[in-house]
C-alpha cells in the first residue's frame, strides 16, 4: 500500500473534482474552434506521412564515356518526309547522316491527317533486280557493279547509286538528262517518292543515341538530297530557298522521363514568314543538366533537364546556311539529384504530439485570459452600478 501511494505522489496530472469545474460558453466555443484546429493539422500530418516528399541536392558531375538517348516527335506541316533527315555531330567528331534506325515518318495532308506511316528506310518501292554493268540483272551471288551510262574513268569503275551516277557525269563535266531513265535512281524509287509526296507534311518521331559531349542534330536535307538539288530543280522545282522549315515540336526530352520533369519544349510551335521569300536555319540552343531521381523504393532513372533559347537565322550571305532546325546541345557540369524520402514514424509522432499539446495550451491559455477578462469587466461593472 506505501509503494501505491508513493507512485499516487508521482501523477503529474492531478484530477479536480467535478463539483469545483466552471463551464462556460466561452470555453465552450474555444474547444470547438481547437478541436476543429487539431483534426485540420492531424490529417495534414498523415497526407505529408503517407506521400513522399521530393530532397534535392547539386553535385559535381563526374561521369564520363556515357550515351545519351534523344527523343523527339516534330511535325513538319508543310515538308514532305522525303525531303527531310535527321543528321547527329558532336565535338568529338562523331557524325551521322540520314539516320534511319529508330526513326518513324507519318506523311500527312494539309489538314494534319496521317496518310502514311513507316519505318524510315522501309517501303521503298519494290523493283526488279539491280541492272548490271555488263547489261544483264544481279544473278545470285554475283557481285554487283553498276553502269556509269557511259561517264565511267576506268574500265573497272562501278557506280551503284544514284548518287554515283550524277558524281560522275558532274565530274565529266556532262549534264544528266532524264534521271527516271537511270536505273540506280528509279530502284531508289527517291524522284518518284518526291513527286508523290509534293505538297504534304511529315510527323517525325524516334529517338537518337549520341555520345554525352556537347553537339547537334538536326532536321535538314538528307546529304544526298542537298547535293541532288541540280537536277531536281529542273525535275521538281525544288530549291534550297523555298525549304519550308515551319514545324512544331510534339515532344522532345532528354533521357528517361521521371515525376515531376518538365520539357520547356513540347508543345513548341514556330511558322516560317513566307513574306520575304528566304528560308534559314530555326537553332534552339539547349543547356542540359543531367539528373538522377531515386523514388522511394530506391531504384534509379538517369535523365535529364534542359534550359532553352531560340534563334533564327536567315538564308543569306555567303556561304548561305543550309535550311532546316538545328538543335545545338551542350552539358552542365552540375548534376542535380532528386530524392524522394518518406517522413518517419517518430517524426510523424512527434509532430502529431506536439499538434494536440500546442494547441490544447494555447486554447487554455485564450480560455484563460477570456474567463478573468469577464469576471473583471463583470466586477467593475457590479460596482458601478453600487456606486
Amino acid at each position: 500500500m506505501e509503494l501505491w501511494s508513493k507512485l499516487r505522489n508521482l501523477d503529474a496530472y492531478p484530477k479536480v473534482n467535478e463539483d469545483f469545474y466552471s463551464r462556460t460558453l466561452s470555453g465552450g466555443l474555444i474547444t470547438i474552434f481547437s478541436s476543429l484546429a487539431i483534426l485540420l493539422l492531424f490529417f495534414s500530418e498523415i497526407r505529408l506521412y503517407l506521400y513522399s516528399a521530393t530532397e534535392s541536392k547539386l553535385t559535381v558531375d563526374t561521369s564520363r564515356g556515357e550515351r545519351l538517348h534523344i527523343n523527339f516527335d516534330v511535325t513538319f506541316p508543310a515538308l514532305p518526309c522525303s525531303l527531310v533527315a535527321v543528321d547527329t555531330m558532336d565535338v568529338s567528331g562523331e557524325q551521322h547522316y540520314d539516320i534511319k534506325h529508330d526513326i518513324i515518318k507519318k506523311r500527312i495532308d494539309h489538314l494534319g491527317n496521317v496518310i502514311e506511316s513507316r519505318k524510315d528506310g522501309v517501303g521503298a518501292p519494290k523493283i526488279e533486280r539491280p541492272l548490271q554493268k555488263h547489261g544483264g540483272r544481279l544473278d545470285h551471288n554475283e557481285v554487283y557493279c553498276g553502269s556509269c551510262y557511259g561517264s565511267e574513268e576506268s574500265d573497272d569503275q562501278c557506280c551503284n547509286s544514284c548518287e554515283e551516277v550524277r558524281d560522275a557525269y558532274r565530274k565529266k563535266g556532262w549534264a544528266l538528262g532524264n534521271v527516271e531513265l537511270i536505273d540506280q535512281c528509279k530502284r531508289e524509287g527517291f524522284v518518284q517518292r518526291l513527286k508523290d509526296e509534293q505538297g504534304e507534311g511529315c510527323n517525325i518521331h524516334g529517338f537518337v543515341n549520341v555520345n554525352k559531349v556537347a553537339g547537334n542534330f538536326h532536321f535538314a536535307p538528307g546529304k544526298s538530297l542537298e547535293q541532288s538539288f541540280n537536277f531536281l530543280q529542273d525535275l521538281l522545282n525544288i530549291q534550297p530557298e523555298n525549304y519550308n522549315i515551319s514545324h512544331k515540336i510534339n515532344k522532345l526530352s532528354f533521357g528517361e522521363e521521371f515525376p515531376g520533369v518538365v520539357n520547356p519544349l513540347d508543345g513548341v510551335e514556330w511558322t516560317q514568314d513566307n513574306s520575304n521569300g528566304l528560308t534559314g536555319m530555326y537553332q534552339y540552343f539547349v543547356k542540359v543538366v543531367p539528373t538522377i531521381y531515386t523514388d522511394i523504393r530506391g531504384r534509379k532513372i538517369y535523365s535529364n533537364q534542359f534550359s532553352v533559347t531560340e534563334h533564327f537565322r536567315e538564308a543569306i550571305g555567303y556561304p548561305r546556311p543550309p535550311p532546316g532546325v538545328y538543335f545545338f546541345y551542350e552539358f552542365s557540369p552540375i548534376k542535380v539529384d532528386f530524392t524522394e524520402e518518406n517522413t518517419s514514424l517518430l517524426h510523424f509522432l512527434t509532430n502529431i504530439c506536439a499538434i494536440v499539446g500546442g494547441i490544447f495550451t494555447v486554447a487554455g491559455i485564450i480560455d484563460s485570459f477570456v474567463y478573468h477578462g469577464h469576471r473583471v469587466i463583470k466586477k467593475k461593472m457590479e460596482i458601478g452600478k453600487l456606486g
